[in-house]
């Protein structure tokens, strides 16, 4: 079979095609065959490492999705043929987290990716794709999709008359949109292009921000929100929003802490949080359990993911430059 590895060796191209031999399913295990896998920005950040050592040989990308073409004994709940993707964290099937699942996640330090033909998985680490979406769609579900759904909606609870602001238009935030408008709450984007915040008008979003335009965006979010505030705000910024987002959350309200698009750097002031008695959730990522009730919700909503751009396997180095640009609307695909 076909897959791409990492190289950590400098000077030499971090993306290596490969041909290795096709994985059998041992017990408890079934056997898929990918048909699109996606990107995240978690993978540009893996891909930075690759020549630091560690990484030399893993099978990079922790969203995929395909069809299950063989299984291993004692495996109960699915057949040949069954359309499913996989779980970012392989162990983490429901219940709390626990610091253990860390090594299980796909892609990572310590466990091979989706990028490759065939990939055998536990049972237990798959969910089945809605039925109303194609492979491409439902490949961008298990980071992104599971991200939003965990933070905004199992342990947010967002619902109808709330207020949400997403950063940007990628994945994650696109994904928060759109649970958004199904729940009848109201989004706020920020966004640095016109283009992409007519798009995500499109998509539900009711007060629209450019950045550039309006570098005090927190102080425009307040005036257009009577200085309510947002009840929810998926944090994807890191450093570079952090502080306004905090002058943005409504009394009672929660920031869903998330991402580290503009680095590592200063810790931000949390004073406001108390006054407000707001709250901070920490996500990264979720569980099974999580990632079969939001395609429950999908399928209930007749939700389609947003893809900004397909790529075919031999594209997969132009995939990760797209992303890289920031110039994608949604997600990024590779279809095997």
């Amino acid at each position: 079979m076909k897959a791409y590895h990492l190289n950590g060796h400098a000077g030499r191209d971090r993306l290596v095609r490969v041909d290795l031999g096709k994985p059998e399913p041992a017990d408890g295990e079934v056997r898929i065959r990918v048909e699109a896998a996606s990107l995240n920005y978690r993978d540009l950040l893996i891909l930075d490492r690759a020549g630091q050592g560690g990484l030399d040989g893993r099978v990079p990308l922790s969203d995929g999705a395909g069809v299950i073409d063989a299984i291993g004994a004692d495996v109960l709940q699915w057949q040949v043929g069954d359309r499913v993707a996989a779980s970012f964290f392989r162990d983490w099937v429901s219940g709390p987290f626990k610091a253990s699942y860390v090594a299980s996640s796909l892609g990572g330090d310590k466990t091979d990716g989706m990028l490759a033909e065939y990939v055998v998985l536990p049972a237990t680490a798959l969910v089945a794709v809605p039925a109303h979406l194609s492979a491409v769609e439902a490949a961008t579900l298990p980071c992104a999709g599971v991200t939003a759904w965990h933070g905004l909606i199992a342990r947010g609870g967002m619902g109808q008359g709330d207020t949400l602001l997403v950063h940007g238009t990628g994945g994650v935030a696109l994904f928060g949109l759109q649970f958004a408008a199904a729940l009848g709450a109201r989004a706020i984007v920020i966004s640095s292009s016109d283009e992409k915040l007519a798009r995500a008008k499109a998509l539900g979003g009711s007060i629209l921000i450019n950045y550039r335009d309006t570098p005090d965006w927190d102080v425009a979010l307040m005036k257009a929100t009577d200085g309510a505030g947002a009840s929810h705000i998926l944090e994807l910024g890191g450093p570079g929003t952090y502080d306004r987002s905090l002058r943005s959350v409504a009394s009672g309200g929660k920031i869903i802490q998330i991402g580290v698009l503009t680095g590592f750097g200063p810790k931000p002031d949390l004073a406001r949080l108390q006054w407000e008695n707001a709250d901070i959730i920490g996500v990264t990522v979720g569980s099974v359990a999580h990632f079969a009730a939001m395609n429950r919700f999908l399928t209930d909503h007749a939700i389609h993911p947003i893809v900004d751009r397909v790529y075919g396997f031999d594209e997969v180095p132009e995939a990760y430059a797209h992303l890289r640009s920031g110039s994608h609307f949604g997600k990024v695909v590779v279809k095997l």
